[in-house]
């Protein structure tokens, strides 16, 4: 079976030769680059499993980095920065990434973080059906492409991931908690702000076309929900 590769783009030699060390004792395949440009040339030619990448890096700082990845790829990846701004944090995950760590932290911190983005994605059952149709809306996480009468609507990772949460679960009330947890998968963060950004962006880009049969509805005090039409009574 072979290993799972992971990438590991940083600035500082230390801490991917520490980190690198840490990834090669969990049984990774490891590959480290210095700088933005060489982490987007080994991405593409290396494909890894999982990316651990810095935000401050020359040439091309880890947030366009991670903005190219998601043009191609739904692969995971973890925004490491010395930066702890908190509207630094809702941009990187608002461009993709899966998960955010604050330096300094400890390797072995950031190992249990890759061991648990890398269970959610292995315990998503592969027999389940990957395409939820709901009226005029269709879903497919196979390809993470979404439509709305037919016309596809340019969704990012977590757009996909959220509405496949919502639409799945009609009329269910998910609090922002709900949300934060279920789609990013931690409860240290706890910002809903994240989820509200989210949920705006994911609304604007659906309402640009018709749907009269849904809507995301926002229940206000608590959270949201996925309305079905024709599921009133």
């Amino acid at each position: 079976m072979p290993k799972t590769k992971i990438l590991i783009a940083d600035d500082n030699r230390q801490i991917t030769s520490v980190l690198g060390e840490y990834a090669k004792k969990e049984g990774y395949e490891v590959h480290t680059a210095a700088d933005g440009g060489e982490a987007l040339e080994l991405f593409a030619l290396l494909k890894p499993d999982i990316v651990l990448l810095d935000v401050m890096m020359p040439k091309t700082d880890g947030f366009e980095v991670c903005r190219e990845i998601r043009k191609t790829s739904t692969v995971p990846v973890i925004m490491i920065t010395a930066r702890g701004e908190d509207f630094e944090k809702i941009m990187g995950l608002d461009i993709g990434a899966d998960d955010y760590i604050v330096k300094p932290f400890s390797p072995g911190e950031v190992m249990a973080r890759v061991r648990a983005v890398l269970r959610r994605i292995e315990n998503a059952n592969p027999q389940k059906a990957q395409t939820l149709v709901y009226g005029s809306l269709s879903v497919n996480l196979d390809d993470y492409s979404a439509a709305v009468g037919g016309e596809n609507v340019p969704l990012t990772k977590k757009e996909i991931e959220l509405l496949w949460t919502l639409a799945g679960n009609r009329n269910k009330v998910f609090s922002r908690d709900n949300l934060l947890n279920s789609l990013w998968g931690y409860d240290y963060f706890g910002d809903s702000r994240t989820v509200d950004s989210h949920i705006k962006r994911l609304r604007a880009k659906l309402d640009a076309r018709s749907h009269p049969d849904w809507e995301i509805k926002t229940i206000w005090g608590v959270g949201y929900k996925f309305e079905g039409k024709s599921d009133e009574t």
